[in-house]
């Protein structure tokens, strides 16, 4: 079961991309600079994000690390603070990626300057 669950979590980033994807190519801000670098910027958040998934599926999430010869001290896995930051930081990105998706070039109604299309 926990094979299935991973490979549920890989197709349901990859679809949230594709959506956001197609999203933006409707509402015409792909070629966006801003869009762009913030995609690239939630596609590898999506990268570290596994990474750090399979080193705590191969690991387990405690880990020994010996500080005195011979005394071992148990902690949790340093990847799973790594992944919730990463996680957070991949969700306030897509939440700047639809906001590009949604929100209009301005706020009057106008077209915007050429700025807004950078």
């Amino acid at each position: 079961m926990g094979n299935s669950k991973k490979n549920i979590i890989r197709v349901d980033l990859n679809a949230q991309a594709k959506e956001i994807l197609e999203r933006a190519t409707a509402k015409g801000v792909e070629h966006s600079f801003m869009f762009v670098t913030a995609f690239k910027r939630y596609e590898e958040h999506i990268q570290h994000l596994a990474a750090l998934q399979k080193s705590i599926e191969e690991d387990g999430l405690m880990v020994t690390k010996e500080y005195v010869k011979g005394r071992q001290n148990i902690y949790v896995h340093p990847a799973v603070n790594a992944y919730n930051a990463t996680a957070a930081a991949a969700d306030r990105t897509a939440q700047l990626l639809l906001r590009y998706i949604v929100q209009p070039l301005s706020d009057d109604g106008d077209e915007g300057d050429e700025f807004d299309v950078f």
